[in-house]
């Protein structure tokens, strides 16, 4: 038998961006064979960045966005394995277990297990009313649950300063709710943008009402009553009637390490998404890969990598010649605020801040490493998104000067150094 012929079986364990988008990649690849798909979320596969957006305040069924409809997974022979979760990999068998006991075997298998939300050891925690991180379409639901009908007398406390818990903080406070957020750091979104740009969030939440307190590193939760406190190691006290949990999270590594995959910071994976075992592959947040251009390993949470990294995957499960080296890119949404971040940051040494003149927020941060261009974020501002796009990917050097100078034409011809 061949590794695509009508008899062959590729398993995809996980339904969420990467693993949806490669089953139907395989199928415009040319897979002749079946396709299943594993995943403990019981919902039909559905969009992840709302959930931090406009799920939370939708009036609509928020099941209503799903990556592909039922029609379509019936269409496409795919068959849906939902709400079913796999406890172990036998590699010598090509065999997967489930936790109910049930195997399945495969000639192909795809890991795109993602993450799960950190939660952090903190006393009270798990006794605390209302407690969410959010991740799922359960999450939200549960979230909206909480606040009922009158949101706006609702006390909101957001532990975690990142973008995930911006986005929320951005949403909850739309609906009326008294939100504040409480960040470890000396500044919010510390370890991902430069002072201007933490700096710039920081005072367009609290125009809107919310409530930002850095250097808070949250120790317990504290019930009295019908009340209930979250506690900070400066003695600081934060009235809750919900908590939110936006620290970060732990890579869904586990079923690949007890097979014996190659794990480091993520299921480390080739060019194209092949794992340390040939007839395994691995996309989307749980991989750690090679990227070309910035020379680098590294492991990316975006619906940018995990479509991308799907489609190569398969590609070359097909047998084709694909290698994934995309510029990554990454976007948030906050109020009336569009972020869009292309490149990664890591590593600068330098930036330029261009302030466009215009009404409103519109600007955008250049990072680079000495004269290299490594990353843009540009608020309200397409067009720098799309020329930082182009130098990154063309590696052309820039005058910083007139590109610091809002009133230089806003073109690659005025910028290039020639």
């Amino acid at each position: 038998m061949s590794d695509n012929s009508v008899t062959s079986i590729c398993v995809i364990i996980g339904a969420s961006h990467a693993g949806a988008s490669c089953a139907f990649a395989l199928r415009s690849e040319g897979w002749l064979g079946r396709i299943i798909i594993y995943d403990t979320d019981a919902e039909l596969p559905y969009h992840r960045p709302p959930l931090s957006k406009t799920y939370l305040t939708a009036e609509q069924e928020i099941a209503s966005s799903p990556l592909k409809s039922a029609e379509s997974y019936e269409r496409e022979d795919i068959t849906l394995k939902l709400g079913i979760r796999v406890s172990s990999i036998d590699r010598n068998k090509k065999r997967i277990y489930l936790k109910d006991g049930a195997t399945q075997t495969y000639d192909k298998l795809v890991l795109a297990t993602g993450a799960r939300p950190i939660i952090p050891p903190v006393s009270g925690l798990e006794d605390a009313q209302s407690v969410f991180a959010l991740r799922t379409l359960a999450d939200v639901e549960g979230i909206r649950k909480a606040l009922g009908n009158n949101a706006a007398t609702k006390k909101v406390v957001v532990i975690g300063g990142g973008y995930i818990g911006l986005e929320i903080a951005a949403s909850l406070t739309k609906l009326g709710s008294k939100v504040t957020v409480l960040e470890r750091q000396k500044r919010i979104l510390e370890r991902v943008t430069s002072v201007e740009m933490s700096n710039f969030f920081s005072n367009l939440h609290t125009e809107n009402r919310v409530r930002i307190a850095t250097g808070k590193n949250v120790t317990s939760v504290e019930q009295k009553d019908i009340d209930q406190n979250v506690i900070c190691s400066d003695g600081s006290a934060y009235p809750a009637d919900i908590i939110l949990i936006g620290v970060g999270i732990y890579v869904n590594q586990e079923l690949a390490e007890k097979a014996g995959i190659v794990i480091g910071n993520g299921i480390k994976v080739d060019g194209s998404s092949k794992t340390s075992d040939t007839n395994i592959y691995a996309i989307g947040d749980c991989t750690n890969h090679h990227n070309p251009h910035y020379d680098k390993a590294v492991r990316l949470e975006s619906v940018q990598n995990a479509v991308d990294q799907a489609k190569v995957a398969a590609a070359a499960i097909c047998g084709k010649e694909a290698i994934y080296d995309a510029i990554p890119w990454f976007w948030s949404d906050q109020y009336d605020v569009k972020l869009q971040i292309v490149g990664l940051s890591e590593g600068y040494d330098n930036y330029i801040v261009r302030q466009e003149e215009k009404e409103g927020h519109c600007f955008s941060i250049w990072y680079f490493n000495g004269d290299k261009l490594l990353s843009v974020d540009a608020v309200n501002n397409a067009k720098a998104y799309v020329l930082g796009t182009r130098f990154i990917k063309t590696g052309q050097l820039i005058d910083k000067e007139k590109l610091a100078n809002s009133t230089e034409a806003f073109k690659p011809a005025n910028l290039v150094v020639a």
